[in-house]
């Protein structure tokens, strides 16, 4: 397949506007005799006129190549070996061409013989390396398969990206229900996509979506949490979250959260999650950090809230209850979306601190004050008043609370309202909603 050339006057890309970084190892691997190409989300944002978030690399040289040529250099990956050149805080992706695997098996140097495996349609290891043709081929989105090449500053078009581009339009290279087959995570990667780029999905490409989400299932757990985290901290997660739930995705990675928003009894937990995201929308956009343990505290807090409820009717005292609930739910969350334990710890601790919200008399007020997960368990109470869930008379005590000064505290938890006494009830738990 040949390319269609975009010289340089055609095109809006300078180097002016590509990292320091990203040019040195495209310059250096040149000068080494190696194709290098400036390729990928890097290039779509480049000739979208946005600031890339990162620039990934593409070349002919191998990874052990990349490697000689960087003293700062890691290579990583099994399932596709990568280089990762380290320039301080700054890391540039190398990714050798990627060949189709078709017919070179016995032409290929023996350490990249059958180096390629596909179980049930789904791709589990790409190493075979082949040409830039091919690569551009490989590659999962039209728009994504633009490349830079800094020998000459052209922009290579092999899929017809460029007028995709120019129609706002999202297209996938090949048969999109085989690409999807063959990587699920491509369904989530064509919701971000759109989310973030504000384009059309291709009739073709939206079609096999609601059909194909059970194949969310055989990709890794740990994989999802991280694509998660890039759908939901790109600055639209509330649009990827109502595109997730309209192409039937989210119960895939949110089973409990899904069957806890069906439920039509309230209106509240559906408002929660929305404002929990525009929230997160508007720090991205601020430029202002996000933390991934408040953000799955926010999907997670209806399955853990309606399971504590069950519990505390069950006489189960609000501090053990809600351990448990957020145990199981937790537990039940590992198989479809693993969360790592250094965030799940964070969202146990903003989940305990609610009810201790509702003690305003005495020593406690003042204790929960210095907690270390204080101002992240207030935040997450705000959202709350905001989705009707508790009332806002225990917001604006709060906020008050840490705005005045130390006599008028004292005046303020003599005088506070101490947390109503729960009548207890018997009965059998419940499973946590979505369990099978």
């Amino acid at each position: 397949m040949s390319a269609t050339v975009i010289a340089r006057p055609q095109h809006i890309i300078s180097r002016a506007n590509i990292s320091e970084a990203a040019l040195k190892v495209l310059y250096r691997l040149k000068g080494a005799g190696f194709q290098a190409h400036l390729v990928g989300g890097g290039v779509r944002d480049l000739l979208l006129g946005r600031e890339p978030k990162d620039f990934d690399v593409a070349t002919d040289a191998t990874p052990e190549q990349v490697r000689q040529v960087f003293r700062n250099c890691r290579l990583i990956g099994r399932r596709f070996r990568l280089a990762h050149v380290h320039f301080g805080p700054e890391i540039v992706e190398v990714a050798t061409f990627r060949g189709t695997g078709v017919g070179q098996e016995d032409d290929a140097p023996p350490d990249h013989q059958h180096d390629r495996r596909v179980e049930n349609g789904m791709i589990v290891r790409d190493n075979v390396y082949g040409t830039l043709e091919e690569d551009a081929l490989r590659r999962d989105f039209t728009v994504n398969a633009l490349y830079y090449n800094i020998a000459d500053f052209s922009v290579l078009d092999f899929a017809g990206g460029m007028e995709d581009l120019r129609q706002g339009r999202l297209r996938l290279i090949g048969d999109p229900e085989q690409r999807y087959r063959e990587d699920p995570v491509r369904m989530l990667r064509a919701l971000r996509f759109v989310s973030k780029l504000g384009f059309n999905m291709d009739p073709a490409c939206e079609a096999p979506l609601a059909a194909l989400g059970g194949l969310l299932h055989s990709v890794p757990a740990a994989r999802l949490f991280e694509e998660v985290l890039k759908l939901f901290h790109s600055g639209n997660a509330l649009n990827a979250f109502e595109k997730l739930r309209h192409y039937g995705l989210f119960t895939h990675l949110f089973p409990q959260t899904e069957a806890s928003l069906a439920r039509e009894e309230h209106q509240f937990p559906i408002t929660f999650v929305n404002r929990g995201l525009a929230n997160t929308d508007q720090r991205v956009q601020e430029g202002r950090p996000v933390a991934p343990a408040f953000l799955f505290a926010v999907l997670l807090w209806e399955p853990v809230r309606l399971r504590q409820a069950v519990l505390e009717r069950n006489d189960q005292l609000p501090a053990a209850a809600v351990h448990q609930a957020a145990s199981e739910v937790l537990a039940y969350q590992q198989d479809h979306v693993s969360v790592p334990k250094r965030f799940t710890l964070q969202m146990h601790e903003i989940w305990s601190l609610q009810h201790r919200f509702d003690a305003r008399r005495g020593k406690r007020p003042h204790r929960l004050l210095t907690h270390p997960r204080f101002r992240a368990a207030y935040d997450f109470l705000l959202l709350r008043a905001e989705a009707g869930e508790v009332e806002s008379t225990l917001t604006d005590w709060w906020t008050r609370f840490q705005t005045v000064g130390a006599e008028e505290r004292g005046h303020m938890t003599r005088e506070g309202t101490e947390r109503p006494r729960r009548r207890r009830r018997g009965g059998r738990p419940e499973a946590p909603l979505g369990a099978e």
